[in-house]
């Protein structure tokens, strides 16, 4: 992975909150020098902060920060970092308190953001050259887990496939090792949606309906730890499918908030 990095001039600083959700911790994103500018300064962990900063000022001091999205375990850290950078470096995010509002197509120093809801309403993916900055939207191992929002599961399917149209090199995701074939990670997760749909349409014919029979159907492979995430998974395609007109209207659907 080192000489991956090396040869994009990219550093990674992963911060110390490993989980089962985040794998092996936040990964911290450090591109170029003179200045360089960070992608998602991960959780408000002194040590991890403290590391990002040191990385930052070796390669000639900060020019920006931006944020993949505002889940605390990526966008935490930012005021924190700011602090340590000097307080003025610019934060780039999709929606922060603070800083410069991004939408799909615009610019931010050396990367181009690419809207890709599904797993946050407000996920962007950062673009540099041949690499992307997934955040969530992709990570190293597994798949992400999508969030209900209205046509979140479709606008999620249209960013992965805008993504493998853009033939890049190498993913730094927010999670998890480096992808060094994005192709085939992105078609494995593509595939992996229409798995889970087909599995999903399939319980349905035989006539399961409540959000266990459901998970039981599609999301048998998932550990038990995991099944209230996978039962907000399962949400965002029911939703798809009501919108296709496939869903029947007894089928039991998870309730948020």
């Amino acid at each position: 992975m080192a000489d991956v990095l090396d040869a994009y001039d990219i550093a990674l600083v992963r911060a110390d909150n490993p989980s089962p959700l985040t794998l092996t911790g936040t990964n911290t994103w450090i591109v170029g020098r003179n200045p360089c500018w960070i992608v998602d300064p991960g959780p408000a962990l002194d040590a991890h902060l403290s590391a990002v900063a040191s990385e930052a000022e070796r390669r000639g001091g900060a020019g920006g920060i931006a944020v993949t999205h505002d889940h605390f375990d990526h966008a935490e850290g930012v005021e924190g970092l700011r602090v340590l950078l000097g307080g003025s470096v610019p934060v780039g995010a999709a929606r922060l308190a603070a800083g410069v509002r991004l939408a799909d197509g615009d610019a931010f120093g050396p990367f181009r953001a690419i809207a890709t809801r599904g797993h946050a309403p407000d996920h962007l993916t950062f673009a540099a050259g041949d690499a992307l900055f997934t955040g969530d939207a992709v990570v190293g191992t597994g798949t992400a887990f999508l969030f209900p929002d209205p046509g979140a599961l479709r606008d999620y399917l249209q960013a992965l496939e805008h993504l493998k149209a853009l033939e890049a090199r190498v993913i730094c995701p927010g999670h998890g090792p480096v992808i060094t074939d994005p192709r085939a990670k992105l078609d494995e997760y593509l595939a992996h949606r229409r798995d889970r749909e087909e599995k999903l349409l399939a319980g349905i014919a035989a006539g399961r309906r409540t959000i266990d029979e459901l998970l039981d159907a599609a999301w048998h492979d998932v550990p038990e730890a995991l099944r209230p995430v996978a039962a907000v998974t399962l949400a965002t395609h029911l939703d798809k499918l009501a919108d296709d007109q496939q869903l029947p209207d007894d089928v039991e659907r998870p309730q948020f908030g």
